[in-house]
């Protein structure tokens, strides 16, 4: 399963997220589509807002570098 659905909303996976530029890049290519995602760089998620859309948020984050688990 790539992405939970949970109560605050998407939680994604983050793969090959080590350091606070990689945190940033995950960031922004989700404010490029429009997700104000909090990122947790020790547990490597990205927690979107509830009625993101999933597969946009997988595609930019992969379209950023990274690969989503």
């Amino acid at each position: 399963m790539f992405g939970k659905k949970k109560k605050e909303g998407l939680v994604l996976r983050v793969e090959g997220m080590k350091c606070e530029h990689c945190k940033a890049r995950v960031e922004q290519a989700l404010k490029a589509i429009g997700v104000d995602a909090e990122i947790d760089l020790k547990k490597k998620t990205a927690t979107c807002p509830v009625g993101t859309d999933e597969t946009a948020a997988k595609q930019a984050i992969v379209e950023a570098g990274y690969e989503v688990k």
